[in-house]
């Protein structure tokens, strides 16, 4: 059996702890003058720029870069420097896993499987989040965008994992249908979405269950697995 695992949203909250970010960076931003980039993040302008391939290959430093100076192009680097250090700090304060997280990892491992992260980001980016989280030994391997130089809006790193733990009883488990369950589609897999996150209002086209924790994606995994051993 081969798990592959998304990392954002589905094994930590993400989005909240970027939201809680931005709701303290708008005194910050308010003291130094960006109105601009004020305006920018209370009317969710970054959503534009969900479907974009390169920030999904991007580390936090590059993002803040690529982000600001869209907003700002004359922006100097000791500005950049400042606006990337508060994101950071404030970020990795709120991230957290979230609580059905390492009962599921554990429940994977009972059962034998082969675990895959599959995330989209810089290689520093998130392999911090697995030190900070402290989860990096429940994997099998990690597969990162930027370090493959492709994000997950292709297969390119979903057949990866696959070449690296050839197997015919596959799952994917993420939080984004696009990506996620598309990648489990092109490979025969199960997709499990879990709704919830920045994404979980969005229409499901690709995948197979949708469920609202880990608790029940595992469930899930065990009757697939089941039923495949009956047959």
């Amino acid at each position: 059996m081969l798990v592959l695992v998304d990392l954002d949203d589905t094994l930590c909250n993400t989005w909240e702890a970027g939201k809680r970010t931005m709701l303290h960076a708008i005194p910050f931003l308010l003291r130094r003058g960006k109105l601009r980039a004020l305006l920018y993040l209370l009317t969710a302008k970054y959503r534009g720029l969900e479907g974009s391939k390169k920030l999904h290959t991007l580390d936090l430093h590059e993002l803040v870069e690529e982000l600001f100076r869209r907003i700002y192009p004359k922006i100097t680097e000791e500005e950049l420097a400042e606006l990337s250090s508060f994101v950071e700090e404030h970020f990795f304060r709120y991230l957290r896993l979230y609580d059905d997280a390492l009962p599921f990892l554990r429940g994977l491992r009972e059962l034998g499987a082969r675990v895959v992260l599959v995330t989209d980001s810089s290689t520093n980016w998130q392999r911090k989040k697995l030190e900070v989280l402290g989860i990096g030994a429940y994997f099998d391997d990690v597969i990162i965008s930027g370090e493959t130089g492709h994000s997950k809006f292709e297969d390119y790193n979903f057949r990866l994992a696959l070449k690296r733990f050839p197997d015919r009883e596959v799952y994917v488990v993420g939080d984004r249908d696009e990506t996620d369950m598309a990648g489990a589609r092109a490979l025969g897999a199960v997709g499990i979405l879990v709704r919830r996150g920045y994404f979980s209002g969005r229409k499901v086209r690709n995948a197979n269950y949708i469920v609202r924790n880990l608790y029940e994606a595992l469930e899930v995994i065990k009757r697939e697995h089941q039923k495949r051993a009956e047959a």
